[in-house]
C-alpha cells in the first residue's frame, strides 16, 4: 500500500501569477494534439487528397483552436449540465467559476462535435472526415488529463485490499482507507491503449466514419470498466442499476459507435460491390 505523493498543486510562481500542474497538462494535451494532427494529414486517406480537399498544417492549427473551445465551453456546461442541474440552475452565475473545478468529459465531446461541426462547415469538408482525422489524435490527450487528476489528488477510486500492492491512500478523500488509483487506470486505459488501437487501426484506409465509431466504443467501453473502481461522485452516488452517472454517459456512446463503425462498413461494402 502506498500513500498519494502531496504534490504542490501550483508548479511554478511567477510573482503573483501561479502555473497549476493541471493547466500544464492541458498545454500538453493540446501540444500532443497537434504534433499528432500534423502525422495524421501524412497518412491515407489524407496524405492523398490535392486541391480543395487537401490538407494543412494551417488547418490543423485552426482545427485546434475550435477544439480548444469545443473542450472547455462543452466540459464546463456538461458538467453543469449532467452533475449539478439544480444547483446551476438557481446559481446561474458559477456556470463561469471554471476556476472552482468541475468539467466533465462527454459534454467536452459534445462540445468538440459541435466544434468540429462549424470548421467542417466552414472548410467545406465532410464532418466525419474531420471526426475520422482528430480521433487518434483524443486519447494522448485524455492520457494527460488523468496525470493530472493524478497529481491533484482528485477523481480517486474505491476502496481496494490493502494487499494489491498498489493501493493507495489519498489524503485528500479524508480517509486512510487505500483506494484504487483510478486515474492510473484511466491513464493506461482510455490514453495509452485507447491510442495504440486506434493509431494503428486508422493507419490504413478505412470507410469514412469507421475510425470514429471505433474511438466512441473504445471510449465508452474503457470508461465504463473503469467506472467500477472509481468512486462516485458524493453528491450523486451511484444511479440507475448502481451505475455511476459516467456509465450511463457512456451507454449511448457505445451505440452510436456502434452506428458509425457499421453502417460505414455497410456503405464501403455496398460501393465496393
Amino acid at each position: 500500500m502506498m500513500i498519494h505523493p502531496q504534490w504542490n498543486p501550483v508548479a511554478l510562481q511567477v510573482g503573483p501569477l501561479g502555473i497549476h500542474w493541471y493547466g500544464l497538462t492541458y498545454l500538453m494535451a493540446f501540444l500532443c494534439f497537434v504534433l499528432l494532427a500534423r502525422l495524421r494529414i501524412k497518412h491515407e486517406p489524407y496524405v492523398g487528397m490535392t486541391g480543395s480537399q487537401a490538407w494543412s498544417m494551417e488547418g490543423v492549427e485552426d482545427l485546434l483552436f475550435y477544439g480548444v473551445l469545443g473542450v472547455i465551453l462543452g466540459g464546463r456546461l456538461g458538467y453543469c449540465a449532467f452533475y449539478k442541474p439544480l444547483y446551476y440552475l438557481s446559481n446561474p452565475e458559477q456556470i463561469a467559476y471554471v476556476w472552482q473545478g468541475g468539467m466533465s468529459f462527454h459534454g467536452g465531446m459534445i462540445g468538440v462535435i459541435l466544434g468540429m461541426v462549424l470548421w467542417a462547415k466552414k472548410h467545406q469538408k465532410p464532418w466525419l472526415e474531420v471526426t475520422d482525422l482528430i480521433a487518434p489524435c483524443v486519447p494522448t490527450g485524455l492520457a494527460c488529463g488523468r496525470m493530472g487528476n493524478f497529481i491533484n489528488g482528485e477523481l480517486w477510486g474505491r476502496q481496494a485490499d490493502a494487499s494489491l500492492p498498489w493501493s493507495m491512500v489519498f489524503p485528500q478523500s479524508g480517509t486512510l482507507v487505500p483506494r484504487h488509483p483510478s486515474q492510473i487506470y484511466e491513464f493506461l486505459l482510455e490514453g495509452f491503449l485507447l491510442f495504440l488501437v486506434l493509431w494503428l487501426f486508422a493507419r490504413k484506409k478505412r470507410a469514412r466514419g469507421s475510425v470514429s465509431g471505433l474511438f466512441l466504443i473504445g471510449y465508452a467501453v474503457c470508461r465504463f470498466t473503469v467506472e467500477f473502481f472509481r468512486e462516485p461522485d458524493s453528491f450523486l452516488g451511484l444511479l440507475v442499476w448502481n451505475l455511476s452517472m459516467g456509465q450511463l454517459l457512456c451507454v449511448p456512446m457505445l451505440f452510436f459507435g456502434l452506428y458509425l463503425l457499421f453502417s460505414s462498413k455497410g456503405s464501403r461494402e455496398q460501393s465496393a460491390a
